[in-house]
């Protein structure tokens, strides 16, 4: 896994990226993995398009790897939170798309920022859905307006 170097962030914003490659390195199944700000902005990523070269057997992720995964996971987002709000069913806490060779996970973080996972289509769901569960609950309250800005301009300065 290649991720944006965590060389001049502060403390807050690398144990984002800890917490992040710890759930990509860690949890099998799992192929990529963003964070999405509430306006669609990439905040950290697994960056798995960034080596033409699997590691370790792990099949590439989506093509464009974060840039796409992004997208998706905003676009997911979006589209759960207007039919939530349509059936007045409540705040949206998780979706997932089980497609034939993959599947998406989509779980609100805080202040509308989402986790998006891109796993293997035989991953074991409930295992990857407890992982994004830890994720959330120890990244909630660190996605202050100061880290997210951090970590935005940090995405920006990645080739």
């Amino acid at each position: 896994m290649t991720a944006p170097s965590t060389y001049g962030l502060s403390t807050q914003a690398r144990n984002l990226q800890w917490l992040l490659t710890d759930l990509v390195e860690e949890v099998p199944g799992v192929n990529s993995v963003a964070v999405v700000s509430s306006d669609g902005l990439l905040l950290l990523s697994s960056e798995p398009g960034a080596s033409d070269t699997p590691q370790e057997g792990r099949p590439k992720g989506p093509r464009g790897a974060s840039a796409d995964l992004a997208t998706i996971v905003s676009g997911l987002g979006s589209l759960t939170t207007g039919a939530a709000a349509l059936m007045e069913f409540g705040a949206v806490k998780q979706t997932m798309v089980a497609m034939e060779n993959g599947s998406v996970f989509v779980m609100a973080i805080s202040d509308g920022s989402l986790l998006g996972v891109h796993a293997t289509p035989d991953c074991d769901m409930s295992v990857i859905a407890y992982h994004m569960a830890l994720f959330v609950g120890r990244a909630g309250h660190v996605l202050t307006p100061e880290v997210r800005s951090e970590l935005r301009q940090s995405m920006e300065k990645t080739p």
